[in-house]
């Protein structure tokens, strides 16, 4: 979709620590942004990446940076400068892409184009220190149909008529990055229906909001999570499916639970281990997931309006391993980070490479914490749903910032 500005991840909403528990400690939760100048030679493995692979997802963000006020400032706190400093960049990234697609640039010469415009800064916490944590999320695969028969059982909705999403940002400066999300009753915005009531049939017009109807409300459970998915129909064809908006019901991680009960531990939680209880206790899984009042509402993609993958929050098609989800209260979009990232599984490598921040959701909370986006398939969420990695960033920031003189 061209998922309108307040919405997120795909929220694309994330894993682990969503599906999880409080991943995050609360001082880093709560710290403000920090950041410290470096040299480019500071930055681990900065050498070894492939600069040229970010050029085309960071050129995605110029193009929505290139349309903004220049004088508005670039982010919820003052350490991007103004949409004017980024644009002298982005006219650079855009001209080059028009050039020579970013497939075949030279990497050195893209290397080069990073050292020229941009200075590093390392981020941190006040407070917290430079580490925190980084988990993972991908586009989900369901089983689906248009009609609502046999096993297709499970609606996935689109966005309802009558929900009012606000951006608080809008209305106070301190609240950049926060929404809240309800029905308008008497004048005064309402809370809107649940998980649990919107299961039971509670939403208005719900048979006139169906997208698709698919076989296994675990896997719906989880798209929710994701904010964005394929769906594989019965009659052959294909559908992408985004993250159109959500009820403003706060997210409740059932990972939480399934450890407070003892089903599972902090080293065994997964989203592979959720769903396999989910699926092994069927009796249980509706009370477990309407634990969880938050509740995702979809629209269907279009291919022919460049939306031929998942959308981010940022509105913006994400690229596998090179997109970023953040805390938008904390950082902007459209920032290349250089992250350094321990290896979210045994016996594969760390991450060091050059990403772009490019979406965020309700369980990214922090100055360093951020959801690393995988891609579609089998790998892409085996890694997102086992990752919960330690690592650190470093801001890429236009050398002629503000806060650069």
């Amino acid at each position: 979709m061209k998922i309108k500005n307040y919405l997120s991840k795909t929220i694309l909403i994330f894993i682990t620590c969503f599906i999880l528990t409080a991943c995050q400690k609360p001082d880093m939760e709560k710290a403000n942004l920090e950041i410290t100048p470096v040299s480019f030679n500071a930055l681990p493995g900065w050498n070894q990446d492939s600069h040229e692979q970010v050029l085309g997802a960071f050129s995605k963000s110029c193009e929505r940076i290139l349309k903004r006020s220049p004088e508005t400032v670039f982010g919820p706190q003052p350490i991007g400068g103004t949409y004017g400093d980024w644009q002298t960049v982005c006219n650079e990234v855009v001209r080059s892409i028009k050039a020579v697609p970013a497939s075949q640039i030279d990497p050195k010469v893209a290397k080069a184009f990073f050292e020229r415009y941009f200075q590093p800064y390392e981020a941190s916490g006040k407070g917290a220190g430079t580490e925190g944590l980084f988990t993972g999320y991908y586009e989900a695969t369901l089983n689906g149909s248009k009609t609502h028969h046999g096993v297709y059982q499970h609606p996935v909705y689109a966005l309802p008529d009558d929900l009012v999403m606000v951006e608080l940002g809008d209305f106070r400066d301190d609240l950049k990055g926060r929404r809240i999300a309800g029905r308008v009753i008497d004048g005064k915005l309402r809370v809107y229906e649940d998980r649990e009531d919107i299961g039971l049939g509670k939403l208005p017009d719900a048979q006139k909001k169906v997208i698709v109807w698919v076989d296994d409300a675990v896997d719906l459970f989880f798209l929710h999570i994701q904010g964005s998915g394929r769906v594989i129909m019965d009659d052959g064809t294909s559908m992408r499916i985004g993250y159109a908006g959500q009820n403003g019901h706060p997210y409740y991680a059932i990972g939480r639970e399934l450890i407070n009960r003892g089903d599972l531990t902090r080293e065994t939680v997964s989203l592979q281990t959720i769903r396999a209880w989910l699926h092994d206790n069927p009796a249980q899984a509706d009370d477990l997931m309407n634990k969880n009042p938050s509740y995702v509402f979809f629209r269907a993609l279009d291919s022919d309006k460049g939306e031929g993958g998942p959308i981010g929050g940022e509105g913006l098609v994400l690229s596998a391993g090179r997109s970023l989800a953040i805390d938008r209260s904390k950082i902007p979009y459209g920032v290349p980070l250089w992250v350094d990232i321990a290896p979210p599984l045994d016996g594969e490598p760390g991450l060091r490479r050059l990403m772009v921040t490019q979406d965020t959701g309700g369980a990214i909370r922090g100055a360093v914490r951020a959801d690393v986006f995988w891609g579609h398939g089998d790998r892409a969420e085996y890694m997102a749903g086992h990752m919960k990695s330690k690592g650190r960033y470093w801001f890429l920031l236009p050398k002629h910032t503000g806060i650069n003189e």
